[in-house]
């Protein structure tokens, strides 16, 4: 049993990949900064990127974004895993890295929600009680 309401054993994400000429760490940066604000209808969100290792990327990025704790501090919350495709991904599928590059992302899905409806426990999303989850809808 894990004690932490932010984690659970099971999860759901979404990936991105993003290939085309010139695609850079910054396109990925201003892609997920953009998302969050979206996401979150605050332009003033705090993202930032910490240098981490993915195998399939280089350079590989964690994505936090700030959080407001009930208990009033402010904190960040891993929220991604990122990183620029690496140049021998792109050969191994037959696009030529010289030409091509690209970012790629996968984002957990339950921490944006305990976020941004201020959920105080991750793991109510999987108890499947409709009293709960129908003011999601």
């Amino acid at each position: 049993v894990d004690p932490d309401p932010t984690h659970s054993a099971m999860f759901h994400q979404v990936e991105g990949l993003w290939v085309d000429e010139s695609v850079t760490l910054p396109d990925l940066k201003g892609t997920i900064t953009q998302f969050c604000r979206a996401f979150f209808e605050r332009d003033d969100i705090g993202v930032r990127f910490r240098p981490s290792y993915f195998p399939f990327v280089e350079p590989g990025v964690e994505i936090d974004m700030e959080w407001s704790r009930k208990d009033g501090e402010v904190t960040y919350l891993e929220i991604a895993g990122a990183g620029v495709v690496h140049p021998d991904v792109l050969r191994n599928v037959g696009i030529d890295p010289q030409k091509y590059s690209g970012f790629a992302f996968r984002m957990g899905l339950g921490r944006l929600g305990v976020v941004k409806d201020g959920v105080s426990d991750l793991r109510l999303f999987f108890e499947n009680d409709l009293r709960f989850l129908e003011q999601f809808r």
